[in-house]
C-alpha cells in the first residue's frame, strides 16, 4: 500500500439501518420482558415445595423429601376425590358459563358504537368501564349494602309487604354460581369491550359506504360488516379464554365466600387458596398448582392446534 493510500481515512463500515432498528425495539421491550421474567418465570422456582413435607418456620432443606407422595395424595381416598371433584365442577361451571356469554363484550362494543350522539356515547363508556378499577372489596360492599339482611333490597320488600322477614341473597348456595358470573359481568363488559371497540375503527368505512349506498339498514350493516370484522378477535379472545379455563381467579371469590355457600363459591384458585394459607397445607397447595399449570398449558397448545387446523391461523 502506497503512502498516499495509507494517509485516506478508512471507512467505517455502516450498521445496518435494520439491524439498528431490531436493537432499539429489543431496549423498548427489555423492560417488560425482565417484568414478566421476575413476576411469571422467576416464582415457578417455588415448585420445589411440593416434592418436600413443608412445614413453617422450618427451612426447606432441613424437611423431608416426598417426591410425588403430595401428588399421589390428591386422589388417594374418596373424601379427597369427592372435595376435589366439587371444586372442579364448580370452576367448570364458572368458566363455562364465562365462555359461553364471551360474546356480551363484543355485542356491547357493537352497539355502543351505534350511538351517534357523542357526549352520551363517551358517558356509557365510561360508565360502564370504570366497575373495572373497582377492587373486588369495594364490590362485596356494595353488595352487603344491597342484598344483606339489614340491607336496601330486604327493607324495602319487606315494607312493601313482599317478605314477613329477611331474605338471606349472600348467603344462599342455590344461586351462587348466577349470582357470581353477574357481578363479574357488571365488572368486567366494559373493560373487555375497549378491545373491541377498537377493532372496529379498524375496519375499512369504505366497506359502510358501499352497504348504505346499495341500501342496506342499520342492522343489516352491523350483521354484514362489522360482526364479521370482529370475529378473528373473538376468536383468538375465545381461544385464549379455552386456555385460561382452570383460572378464575381469587378476590371475587374469596370476598363472597361464606361458611354457607363455600360448597359452592369454591373454585380451583381459592381452592388452592384456602388450602396453603389457610390450612397451612403449603406442599399440598403447591401440588395442585402444578397440576392446573399442567392442564392449562395442555389446553393452550391444544386449542392452538385446533385454531391452526380450523382457521389456519396460530396464536402462538
Amino acid at each position: 500500500m502506497s503512502l498516499k493510500q495509507s494517509a485516506l481515512p478508512q471507512r467505517r463500515p455502516r450498521i445496518n439501518a435494520r439491524k439498528l432498528q431490531g436493537y432499539q425495539m429489543f431496549l423498548l421491550i427489555f423492560p417488560f420482558m425482565l417484568l414478566v421474567f421476575l413476576f411469571s418465570y422467576y416464582p415457578l422456582h417455588g415448585w420445589i415445595y411440593a416434592f418436600y413435607d413443608y412445614r413453617p418456620p422450618f427451612k426447606l432443606t432441613d424437611c423431608e423429601f416426598v417426591g410425588f407422595e403430595w401428588f399421589i395424595s390428591m386422589f388417594s381416598n374418596a373424601s379427597k376425590r369427592k372435595q376435589i371433584w366439587e371444586v372442579l365442577c364448580n370452576t367448570f361451571v364458572m368458566s363455562g358459563l364465562g365462555i359461553l356469554t364471551s360474546w356480551l363484550p363484543m355485542a356491547f362494543a357493537i352497539l355502543l358504537s351505534e350511538i351517534k350522539n357523542q357526549p352520551f356515547k363517551k358517558a356509557v363508556q365510561t360508565l360502564t368501564t370504570l366497575p373495572n378499577f373497582i377492587s373486588w372489596v369495594l364490590v362485596y360492599s356494595l353488595a352487603f349494602s344491597l342484598f344483606s339482611s339489614s340491607g336496601m333490597v330486604n327493607n324495602l320488600c319487606i315494607r312493601l309487604g313482599l317478605y314477613d322477614s329477611p331474605v338471606l341473597y349472600l348467603q344462599m348456595e342455590d344461586n351462587v354460581w348466577l349470582t357470581m358470573w353477574l357481578w363479574g359481568t357488571w365488572k368486567g363488559t366494559g373493560w373487555s369491550a375497549i378491545m373491541y371497540i377498537a377493532a372496529i375503527t379498524g375496519i375499512d368505512q369504505e366497506l359502510y359506504e358501499a352497504a348504505y349506498v346499495d341500501g342496506a339498514g342499520r342492522f343489516r350493516v352491523m350483521w354484514h360488516i362489522t360482526v364479521p370484522g370482529l370475529l378473528p378477535t373473538y376468536f383468538v379472545l375465545l381461544l385464549m379464554n379455552v386456555a385460561n379455563f382452570l383460572n378464575n381467579g381469587v378476590d371475587q371469590y374469596y370476598v363472597f365466600q361464606n361458611a354457607f355457600n363455600k360448597s359452592k363459591i369454591q373454585v380451583l384458585d381459592l381452592f388452592v387458596y384456602n388450602l396453603g394459607l389457610g390450612s397451612g397445607s403449603y406442599s399440598l397447595a403447591t401440588a395442585i398448582s402444578i397440576m392446573k399449570s399442567i392442564v392449562s398449558l395442555t389446553l393452550l397448545f391444544t386449542v392452538n392446534g385446533l385454531s391452526k387446523v380450523l382457521r389456519g391461523e396460530s396464536i402462538i
